[in-house]
């Protein structure tokens, strides 16, 4: 696979990723808690993928038992704690300070990478991450207001998000070591879903699932934000380093205030603006390629991949 085919793939999961917000605010209008959701989210996903592998490419769903360490790594330290972690913080704190702190999983991934994989820490991807961090905190509207406050407990829940969701591409890049992006998607999926499903209380709600509203809701929940998103960033995963495929998901608050402003009309200021413009320069930043970087060895063994 080519770096520009990955980049796309990871830059399309990354818009599927930012309209997930519309599909979760009409679910919590309807009633359902943030558990609840993120059990509709995985447990749909991880029904959907496997159905669609079962009959496509059954094979893929082998897996050594030894290396279910992977996919606990990706199912559930990161998706559902991520989750867990994000949800409880929008409650905790605003939805501002929340998603700052979520789009510090950059730098964890930078600095993991660093540490696991020896990918080189250059001026273009610290600069890329100064930049991106800047913006998205525009986007978002942290700054120039600074009147939010967060306690303690919303500080540690906003810093785990980001951090458990930087594992995902730390603990995937282990997984596609050994197979395919498809499976490492799909049981990550099933994997999150068996360790949230006993603990959801989704039975309590079951009236509530059956409304042709929550149906719509959950197909973009679970299919479009999530069985596209994943398997679209995981197969751009195998072809780009952790740290460039990090900073190029984060247009996604980009998409997410777009989607406020167009579906519920929630204005955006001229900083905002600013900020949109100052992730999408990130995002070219870190797609230039600097001439005197070297592949590592394990860039030059996916990027031979076959496509989905």
């Amino acid at each position: 696979m080519s770096r520009r085919l990955a980049y796309l793939y990871i830059a399309t999961a990354a818009f599927c990723w930012g309209i997930i917000g519309i599909f979760i605010s009409y679910l919590y209008e309807l009633g359902f808690n943030p558990t609840q959701v993120v059990a509709i989210r995985l447990i749909t996903a991880a029904f959907v993928l496997f159905l669609y592998v079962y009959f496509t490419n059954r094979h893929l769903l082998k897996i050594k038992l030894s290396d279910s360490k992977y996919f606990i790594g990706t199912g559930i330290v990161s998706l559902v704690f991520f989750n867990w972690c994000l949800f409880n913080a929008l409650q905790e704190t605003t939805i501002a300070i929340a998603a700052i702190l979520l789009y510090t999983a950059p730098a964890f991934v930078t600095i993991l990478s660093r540490l696991f994989f020896k990918e080189p820490l250059t001026a273009r991807k610290l600069s890329a991450l100064f930049v991106t961090f800047i913006g998205c905190a525009f986007v978002i509207g942290v700054f120039p207001s600074t009147s939010d406050s967060i306690s303690t407990y919303g500080l540690i829940l906003g810093i785990g998000a980001g951090l458990f969701y930087a594992l995902y591409s730390i603990f995937g890049k282990f997984a596609l070591m050994k197979y395919d992006s498809i499976t490492v998607t799909i049981f990550t999926f099933i994997f999150g879903a068996v360790a949230i499903a006993p603990f959801s209380g989704l039975s309590s709600v079951i009236p509530l699932i059956l409304n042709i509203k929550a149906v719509l809701c959950i197909i973009g929940l679970g299919i479009v934000s999530t069985v596209f998103a994943f398997t679209l960033y995981t197969k751009g995963l195998s072809a780009v380093e952790s740290s460039r495929a990090s900073i190029i998901a984060t247009i996604e608050p980009v998409i997410a205030a777009l989607s406020g402003f167009l579906v519920f009309n929630e204005r955006l200021e001229v900083w905002q603006y600013l900020g949109i413009l100052m992730v999408i320069a990130a995002v070219i930043i870190v797609q230039e390629r600097n001439e005197k970087e070297i592949p590592s060895d394990l860039e030059l063994t996916h990027s031979s991949s076959s496509d989905i």
